[in-house]
């Protein structure tokens, strides 16, 4: 079994091998934000039938969905934000299936799907600045949405550079792929998870777990 999946990641064609990365990191991505996305979800029905319900990840004062929950910014378009979880990540999971099948999707639509999933992601790092240095609490969940719609926008990105998807002008488009072609956007993600991670500690500190 653990052969056959090395051999599914390792398959000497170099574009196989990076279509099968590429939308297995947006399966996992994705499944990871439904489940969290549905999580917080019912957490916020917690909340609403019991304003004072202490929820299953409010560990402390600084770990605690509830008080993030309870802040306006997670109503930003007058409902749960994890409700958009919900609609979205399902059709990242179909796009992720469909690829590790084999399946081309149109040139535009993956475009389409590209501006969505850019504004997914800007809005996980906007909701996740209110949670850091406005609301000053953090929400576990909303912690692996963020990292997870890192993942899957960086995964998006990088096919939709390399199959020439984003009507890029030909200059910036060759740069794109000689970026993509050294790895660089993988270098690029980390840096981000590790400025997350690194923001955190030194804000929190001793705080996370006390």
């Amino acid at each position: 079994m653990f052969s056959n999946i090395k051999m599914y990641f390792t398959h000497s064609d170099k574009k196989l091998r990076d279509d099968r990365w590429i939308f297995t990191s947006m399966l996992v991505g994705a499944l990871c934000s439904l489940l969290a996305a549905f999580v917080l979800s019912v957490e916020v029905l917690h909340l609403a039938r019991d304003p004072n319900a202490t929820l299953s990840c409010s560990v402390n004062a600084i770990v605690n969905c509830a008080t993030v929950a309870k802040h306006p910014i997670n109503e930003m378009f007058g409902f749960p934000n994890s409700f958009i979880g919900l609609m979205s990540e399902p059709v990242v999971i179909t796009v992720a299936i469909a690829g590790l099948a084999g399946v081309r999707f149109p040139r535009l639509f993956m475009f389409v799907a590209q501006i969505f999933y850019t504004l997914g992601f800007v809005f996980a790092l906007v909701l996740l600045y209110f949670s850091l240095f406005v609301i000053q609490a953090l929400c576990p969940w909303c912690l692996l949405v963020t990292l997870t719609t890192t993942l899957v926008w960086f995964s998006i990105t990088r096919f939709n550079i390399r199959e020439d998807n984003l009507f890029l002008p030909k200059g910036i488009a060759k740069k794109a792929h000689a970026w993509i072609e050294k790895d660089y956007d993988k270098f690029a993600m980390a840096l981000i998870v590790f400025a997350i991670i690194a923001t955190i500690f030194a804000k929190y500190g001793d705080s996370l777990f006390s």
